[in-house]
């Protein structure tokens, strides 16, 4: 790594890129890079998650996004009619839970420092890190219902894990934005940082983090990894039923009418079916 500039990561693709650098010693720093939509999470940046996080070699990892945003969630703005229900699967499974399998099995400590808004799969994304330091004028949302989406069994069990059951249906049921004040009341994310100072704060975190015992660091995560599934293991059939009915979703109206009204700016138009 280049701790002067950031660099691509694998083939130079022409939507998002994953920037990477290392603003410490022992510290990597990726950064999602998607300008244009708003650090929408595209087929480029998840696969940069998993090419990166098996290549570096770094005792803390910060992710962050670029310039005023950290992540607008998944890239649903160019699904097409044509295709949709394959499109919409192909996203939002391999590419997607590949980048969040790899943080979560990345050996040592990850931090998310949320430079700005952080929606949907993005804040999915930042909850597979271990912690979060937020800027105070951020947003963070969990839209599905917005958009007429069944969310992944697995990612509600983060969220569950993170703030409990009935912070997670408000997030999830009502749809509403919350602040970074309140997000630290609820424990989604673990500190604010000073006005202007997210990006200084995550490194000097991050830095404190990577002169921490290697051994110590490397086991504290890993059991703290395994109580957490054996807690939340679910039996095979209920596992398949829930995966059934997020299938049903992505094939149905309601889901194509939500992101076409999210695309088109305006209110969606549900039918129920």
């Amino acid at each position: 790594m280049s701790s002067s500039s950031p660099r691509d990561e694998g083939e130079p693709a022409p939507g998002g890129r994953l920037l990477v650098d290392e603003p410490a010693p022992g510290v990597a720093r990726l950064t999602i890079s998607n300008p244009a939509k708003r650090g929408a999470l595209d087929h480029s940046i998840l696969d940069g998650f998993v090419q990166t996080l098996s290549a570096i070699d770094a005792r803390c990892v910060i992710v962050t996004g670029e310039q005023s945003t950290f992540s607008a969630g998944y890239d649903i703005g160019d699904l097409r009619d044509g295709a949709f229900q394959a499109q919409a699967e192909r996203l939002v499974a391999h590419p997607f839970s590949g980048a969040l399998e790899a943080l979560e099995a990345y050996p040592f400590p990850t931090l998310a420092a949320l430079n700005g808004h952080t929606i949907g799969g993005g804040l999915e994304l930042a909850l597979a890190c271990d912690l979060r330091i937020a800027a105070a004028t951020i947003a963070l949302a969990m839209p599905p219902a917005k958009l007429g989406l069944v969310y992944s069994h697995t990612g509600i069990l983060k969220f569950i894990e993170t703030i409990g059951a009935p912070r997670t249906r408000e997030l999830f049921l009502v749809g509403r934005r919350i602040d970074a004040r309140t997000a630290r009341e609820w424990g989604l994310v673990n500190a604010i940082a000073e006005e202007g100072r997210i990006a200084e704060q995550a490194v000097e975190l991050a830095r404190e983090i990577a002169a921490n015992a290697p051994l110590a660091q490397r086991g504290n995560k890993r059991v703290i990894g395994a109580v957490l599934s054996a807690r939340a293991a679910i039996d095979p059939e209920t596992a398949r039923e829930l995966i059934e009915l997020r299938q049903a979703c992505l094939a149905s109206e309601d889901f194509r009418e939500g992101v076409r009204a999210f695309s088109e700016k305006r209110p969606p138009q549900w039918r129920g079916r």
